[in-house]
């Protein structure tokens, strides 16, 4: 007799077992069901619309929405999964237990959820031999029908799953996955309460932040330490981040993406903190804030951050429904322009450097000044330009406005007690009948609002030097 140790195939992830042991492990399990009473995904009234939506977009025409798959991290271990937000926003379905699973929406209109059901303890032995998706490895999984008892969709095991040549499959379809990002641009109440609950616990990992630095202007890589104290807040409160924490001190912040994080603080410099807590339901916050490591800010420090706020407000206050999305991005840059002028900066007038064919003012602050937030932080990056980039604000709408200034430590067009000041600052918005709420107006932004934050985190504002 062959010995299953003998059958792990080339590329399988099946645990080679004796046939006594295989044996020993099909018998004398007891019943384990989820609890009858067991809560169904949250907002689970919200999504037959969205999927009754989004059918009636491509009438007659067979729709596949995959959750996704498992992505190497080295050898055998994957990255930790989180489904495709399209996925999410149709099934409710945020947890890691999703990958490979795919929702279906046939021509006529039925939601059908492709998925890979809780394993037979009596036969197979994969609940113990799949390494990568067996329950004593990863956990349990729902069975189908508790998998339609928690969703409310039509339920079928994923090998039953059959690929027409004719499907649309929103992972290789330009034209479904535009809809799909231009359906999710207007958030419904219940979604501006998820985006809310997750800035409110990004406020939170703010504090957190503060309250750790002195041990983080100790430690020699202090960004890492900011970016654990962080984490910590965001896996306990949520899914995590949702996306990778920027904590860039010193001229580190004059990099628009710097999430290496490996270098040290310096009580003399600030800190410029990007990130966002994602909650469970997957919707993510994304805010900025630039600290003095010191407590206070030098002069040159607020007088650069003071024009940053200056051109935030005037974003701010540009935001009502009906304006050009671009809107509050030009009055951002017209006030950054102009304070580069008057500081002698620029070589040319700022109205200029404003035009089309010149642009200058870009040395100093080359990326936009927001986006869509959502349950991606670039939300709903695939719809259409004349929907988002060169369409009109509506209610409803939740958006960063996050101006910056980024003055390179080797830029000798600026004067040497600028070289190296890396200052955004971020906040969160939704659009309402008449203009936009602050949904982060629990951080201070004003110089001395955020000084007095600090202090009083800091044990009443004791120096850090």
């Amino acid at each position: 007799m062959t010995s299953r140790t003998a059958q792990l195939h080339t590329g399988s992830h099946d645990l080679p077992v004796s046939d006594a042991l295989a044996d020993f492990m099909t018998g004398q399990w007891a019943t384990a069901p989820l609890p009858a009473d067991a809560p169904r995904v949250p907002g689970f009234a919200r999504f037959a619309d969205r999927r009754t939506r989004l059918a009636a977009r491509f009438p007659g025409e067979r729709l596949l929405v995959p959750a996704g798959e498992l992505t190497v991290r080295s050898h055998d271990c994957d990255h930790r999964f989180r489904p495709h937000s399209a996925y999410a926003w149709l099934t409710g379905l945020t947890g890691e237990d999703q990958p490979g699973h795919v929702l279906v929406l046939e021509p006529d209109g039925e939601a059908v959820l492709h998925l890979r059901p809780r394993s037979p303890r009596d036969s197979g032995g994969e609940f113990y031999r799949d390494r990568k998706y067996g329950e004593f490895w990863v956990g349990r999984r729902p069975d189908l029908t508790e998998a339609g008892r928690l969703t409310g969709i039509r339920c079928a095991h994923l090998d039953d799953l059959v690929r027409h040549r004719a499907d649309r499959d929103a992972s290789r379809d330009p034209e479904l996955a535009c809809v799909l990002s231009e359906l999710r641009l207007i958030k419904d109440t219940w979604e501006v309460g998820r985006l809310q609950q997750a800035v409110d616990h990004t406020v939170t990992g703010f504090e957190d932040v503060v309250r750790s630095l002195p041990a983080a202007l100790r430690h020699p890589r202090g960004e890492r330490w900011i970016e654990g104290v962080f984490q910590l807040r965001a896996r306990a409160e949520g899914n995590g981040t949702g996306y990778e924490t920027i904590a860039a001190a010193g001229a580190h912040a004059c990099v628009l993406h710097w999430t290496r994080n490996d270098g040290p603080l310096d009580p003399n410099q600030l800190l410029l903190l990007d990130a966002g807590v994602e909650t469970d339901s997957l919707y993510t916050a994304d805010i900025t804030r630039t600290l003095p490591l010191s407590g206070r800010f030098s002069p040159v420090q607020r007088r650069v951050y003071e024009l940053v706020l200056a051109a935030q407000d005037a974003g701010i206050a540009a935001l009502k429904p009906g304006a050009s999305f671009r809107d509050f991005h030009r009055a951002c840059t017209t006030v950054l322009a102009e304070g580069l002028a008057d500081w002698g900066v620029l070589p040319i007038p700022a109205t200029e450097a404003l035009a089309p064919d010149s642009g200058l003012y870009r040395r100093y602050t080359l990326c936009s000044s927001g986006h869509m937030l959502g349950l991606d932080v670039h939300d709903c990056g695939r719809a259409r330009a004349e929907q988002y980039l060169d369409g009109t604000l509506t209610e409803g709408q939740v958006l960063t406005v996050e101006p910056g200034l980024y003055l390179q430590p080797d830029d000798e067009t600026l004067p040497p007690e600028l070289r190296g000041i890396g200052i955004r600052i971020e906040d969160d918005l939704v659009i309402t009948a008449d203009g936009a709420r602050l949904m982060s107006s629990a951080l201070p932004r004003t110089v001395d609002g955020v000084e007095e934050w600090m202090a009083g985190l800091l044990e009443g504002g004791l120096p850090l030097s």
